[in-house]
């Protein structure tokens, strides 16, 4: 049996447990976006989850400022940047930094130093476009780079005393321990203690989004289709996977948690 042949269809989530759900935690590319972008389904479903009170809250790798920018305009109950190094609590206030930095400006150095070591062995790599708007992280565009490579990679920043995740988009240099589960779980703990893990559902398609999978924190997550593309390098799995692929998968999630509300009442 293979491994992808190991998540269950989304169909096979009973209603009931979807009609718990109060909370969706979601990647941002590939998963709410469809070929790089916002579609009007993907926003009408946004609006429709707000409407039945189920909160959404945006997860994702890109830099604060990017998040900054976003999170205001999109009907969402905050967002989380940077793979959970920042959190910007919903109504503009100021964000969370949720790793600790003691020096900013020297953070942002030793970040550059390892990037240009990287360059040494790799000197295709370019940084992104955003780089300059991140507090925790570094980030560089994934390209055409290899999974051999992306290995590498991560021994490298390793040994430089860094983690490192990747995802369709980006490559990330970033504290060791940082990632969306460690940032997701602090949220909750210390902003949305209401929510059960039984009333949260995690969504994402790529490696960095590998630790919202962890069943040891998130017993109900779900991958939209295209994660399957990296299935045999991840190792948690989502529970549940969609038909759709990117954003229309992440509609058919909303349109599944918003009929077995109505199903219920």
């Amino acid at each position: 049996m293979s491994r992808h042949q190991s998540i269950l269809a989304l169909s096979e989530f009973s209603s009931k447990s979807f009609s718990n759900i109060r909370l969706i935690a979601t990647d941002m590319d590939g998963t709410l976006t469809k070929r790089g972008k916002f579609t009007p389904a993907l926003l009408q479903a946004l609006e429709d989850l707000a409407a039945a009170d189920i909160k959404v809250m945006i997860v994702t790798g890109r830099s604060a400022g990017w998040v900054n920018g976003l999170s205001s305009l999109m009907p969402v109950a905050g967002a989380m940047a940077e793979n959970g190094g920042l959190y910007f609590p919903p109504g503009n206030q100021k964000p969370v930094v949720l790793t600790p930095i003691l020096d900013l400006v020297k953070h942002r150095q030793h970040l550059a130093t390892t990037f240009e070591n990287l360059q040494t062995k790799f000197p295709q790599i370019q940084e992104s476009a955003d780089n300059r708007f991140r507090i925790t992280d570094w980030t560089f565009d994934v390209g055409a780079l290899h999974q051999e490579e992306l290995q590498i990679l991560e021994n490298l920043c390793q040994q430089m005393g860094w983690g490192f995740t990747y995802s369709n988009v980006q490559c990330h240099i970033k504290p060791q321990g940082q990632d969306k589960a460690v940032g997701l779980l602090q949220v909750l703990r210390e902003y949305l203690p209401q929510y059960s893990p039984e009333q949260i559902v995690t969504v994402g398609d790529s490696p960095n989004d590998e630790s919202l999978f962890n069943p040891r924190y998130f017993p109900i997550s779900v991958g939209v289709a295209n994660v399957l593309e990296y299935v045999n390098k991840l190792k948690y799995l989502p529970t549940y996977i969609t038909n759709a692929a990117e954003g229309e998968g992440f509609c058919e999630l909303s349109s599944y948690i918003l009929k077995s509300l109505h199903i219920s009442s």
